[in-house]
């Protein structure tokens, strides 16, 4: 029953980061980039605020070890992140969006082995590497006739880096609070953020954004389902499952992504797409392969027994 309800989660999940990707391309019709995600992460912060008043847990950050991963998480992974996510979707379609972010299970391996002495890269994790880089080269495919598509590309890649920077310098360790009022925090300042670049950066104020009903729903959308019911479930299946499962949900959004903005926008995905995405997650294996197959044995291996291998 547990298995079957959290493989449930697990793929509601992934769907509603996929319809993320179409409602965001559909809301970028009439609001700027950085003030779309700063309305979706101002909602999406007071809901899960909500969440934590409510259940009584402790909801105040005290001391460094609550703040770094705060401030780290906030500008990098929510602030940063989303703008130049958002910025890209405005050339590039749902699906490629996605699929392009399956670049950070290859990215966060490799720049945590850079930032540690006592780490390094075997050969086959630097054929995973090349692989993965190759997937990408397939899937952004420059055209220098069309700058902008090329533009919107790299702003995604660039999304997907700057993800990985916070991922790896973000420490909870000595994080005093829980994860949910952690997120709610990090989600906050975040949104600080993005509030602030909307008031500074050309063509991003929120006087540029029109509200017709349409937008206004996926905005809604936007912040409460796969923002703030979608971070509850991922922290509760981050503590059941474990990084490496939570990992590859990012190979699992692009199908959904894919075929909502195929249901919804008209939209098509080509051979290139599914090329590069599937080279990707070779690359990922490569670099990978060590854990994954120990992984594997400790589900199927008998109780007690003691997988051999390493990464």
């Amino acid at each position: 029953m547990t298995a079957r309800r959290d493989a449930a989660l697990y793929l509601g999940l992934a769907a509603s980061w996929g319809t993320a990707f179409v409602a965001t391309d559909a809301a970028l019709d009439t609001v700027p980039p950085v003030p779309l995600a700063a309305i979706r992460f101002d909602l999406a912060a007071l809901a899960l605020f909500v969440v934590v008043l409510a259940t009584g847990r402790a909801s105040r950050p005290r001391g460094r070890g609550d703040w770094a991963p705060i401030l780290i998480g906030g500008i990098c992974n929510i602030g940063l992140h989303h703008a130049l996510l958002f910025a890209g979707q405005r050339s590039v379609s749902p699906a490629v969006a996605a699929t392009l972010l399956g670049l950070v299970p290859v990215l966060t391996p490799v720049a945590t082995r850079l930032t540690r002495a006592d780490e390094g890269l075997t050969r086959r994790g630097v054929v995973g590497i090349l692989v993965g880089f190759a997937g990408v080269i397939l899937i952004a495919n420059p055209d220098p006739s069309n700058l902008t598509a090329s533009v919107g590309a790299a702003l995604v890649l660039a999304s997907a880096a700057v993800w990985t920077v916070g991922a790896v310098f973000t420490d909870e360790d000595d994080a005093a609070l829980g994860g949910l009022a952690l997120q709610a925090w990090t989600l906050l300042v975040g949104a600080l953020a993005l509030d602030a670049a909307a008031f500074v950066l050309p063509g991003q104020s929120f006087a540029a954004a029109a509200f017709p009903p349409a937008t206004v729903g996926w905005v809604l959308y936007l912040a409460f389902v796969p923002g703030a019911i979608g971070f509850l479930v991922y922290f509760r299946l981050l503590d059941r499952l474990g990084p490496i499962e939570m990992g590859l949900i990012e190979y699992v959004i692009p199908p959904f992504a894919a075929l909502f903005g195929w249901w919804l926008l008209g939209d098509t995905i080509d051979a290139a797409t599914v090329g590069g995405f599937v080279a990707i997650l070779i690359g990922f294996c490569l670099l990978k392969a060590g854990v994954l197959r120990r992984r594997l044995y400790e589900r199927v291996a008998p109780a007690g027994a003691s997988a051999s291998e390493t990464d």
